[in-house]
């Protein structure tokens, strides 16, 4: 009843003043939509890339090949041959290169990547229209391209793309195929693309060799032991130079976004927790105000039985409640900004019902802190003193 009563008391002084409770109140409110903005914008771009990463499959790996002194590739046999390893399902290595494609009058500078009959499996897209390059495009050099959905739109807009005939780089190439809208990768766009076999990308664009291999395995349990045993094939290829290639797996990649985004949400939440520190401070600062104000109350109380923990608790209580409104209201605020943010910049955004629970909690335990000082100061006033205060 005690608390029920002191909250009573705290929102009606409050209501009492409601301009400078407010005022009081803003450092609160601002600190905590700076926390809920920040974080939830830092927590949407980790969970956009994370997505992104996971649509990939948790069992794809890639090799990337750095090399050592003048060989810095290894040739599309070799490539190939990782799929004989234990484990490894399906290869795809690549090549790319900015290429300029032409059709009719239109043009655009677009990523060329020539690969196998497997990219489509391993990199997860799906035809709209067409054929993929098959294994007779390999062995014979054949000039067709397979057009990401956006080239494909960009180059020929309403127009039937598949069968027509488009330059690359002054190379007459046959579309065979379309590539159905796969959306943003962590690279940029994979539907800006041309694909070609790597055969005759290596002819086309004078560069043998491959640098950039992508491989499934058959069980994403064994990935772990899969990239073991391809940095042994690898190792055997570069004479045991270790520097020379890299393998990479999605967990890994997983396990890099998680520890940046939580760095950086950190990070963020710690910035914007100096605000609410302030606003703790402003708090601090009106209730020693109140105590001043209400000296002559203070001691009538006092006079008439109050106990010093029930004048603790009232200005405690009274503290608490501003910072709690404070809080909520900047939570309210830190969602309204967060999304106006997110439709305005086109920037994903992300809320954790933990981090709004942590901001009322910690707006909270601000309410408690920087009230302590002045509860205490009315607790311990003289009940004499008080009454001849003036």
């Amino acid at each position: 009843m005690m608390i029920i009563q002191s909250v009573k008391m705290a929102f009606k002084s409050i209501w009492a003043s409601k301009m400078r409770s407010f005022l009081t109140m803003l450092g609160i409110i601002i600190g905590v939509m700076s926390v809920i903005t920040l974080v939830a914008i830092g927590q949407g771009a980790a969970k956009k890339v994370t997505d992104q990463v996971q649509r990939l499959g948790s069992n794809l790996l890639t090799v990337n090949i750095l090399g050592r002194g003048s060989s810095t590739v290894i040739d599309y046999a070799q490539a190939e041959q990782l799929a004989e390893i234990e484990g490894v399902s399906r290869v795809s290595p690549v090549i790319t290169q900015n290429a300029t494609v032409k059709y009719g009058t239109e043009s655009e500078d677009v990523n060329v990547t020539g690969t196998t009959r497997d990219f489509l499996d391993v990199q997860h897209y799906e035809l709209a229209a067409g054929r993929f390059i098959g294994q007779v495009d390999l062995d014979f050099r054949h000039k067709v391209a397979v057009l990401g959905s956006d080239t494909a739109e960009t180059l020929f807009g309403g127009d039937r793309a598949v069968g027509a005939y488009l330059t690359i780089n002054g190379n007459r190439f046959k579309v065979v195929g379309v590539l159905a809208p796969k959306g943003e990768s962590t690279a940029g766009s994979s539907d800006e693309i041309v694909i070609v076999p790597i055969t005759t990308g290596e002819r086309v664009f004078r560069a043998a060799g491959v640098r950039t291999i992508y491989l499934t395995v058959e069980n994403e349990k064994e990935a772990e032991a899969v990239s073991g045993r391809l940095e042994n094939h690898l190792a055997k290829i570069f004479r045991g130079d270790t520097n020379s290639f890299r393998v990479f797996s999605q967990q890994e990649l997983l396990e890099t976004v998680s520890s940046v985004s939580d760095t950086l949400t950190l990070a963020l939440g710690g910035i914007a927790a100096i605000s609410l520190v302030v606003g703790g401070i402003g708090i601090m600062n009106i209730m020693l105000v109140s105590v001043s104000e209400r000296t002559r109350e203070i001691g009538v109380r006092k006079a008439i039985g109050a106990k010093k923990r029930n004048i603790l608790l009232q200005f405690l209580v009274e503290s608490v409640v501003l910072s709690g409104l404070g809080g909520l209201i900047g939570i309210g605020a830190g969602i309204g900004v967060a999304n106006a943010v997110s439709r305005t910049m086109s920037i994903d955004v992300a809320f954790s019902p933990d981090l709004l629970l942590l901001a009322f909690g910690f707006s909270m335990a601000i309410g408690v802190v920087f009230g302590l000082f002045p509860a205490n100061k009315a607790a311990n006033l003289n009940p004499i003193e008080a009454l001849r205060f003036e």
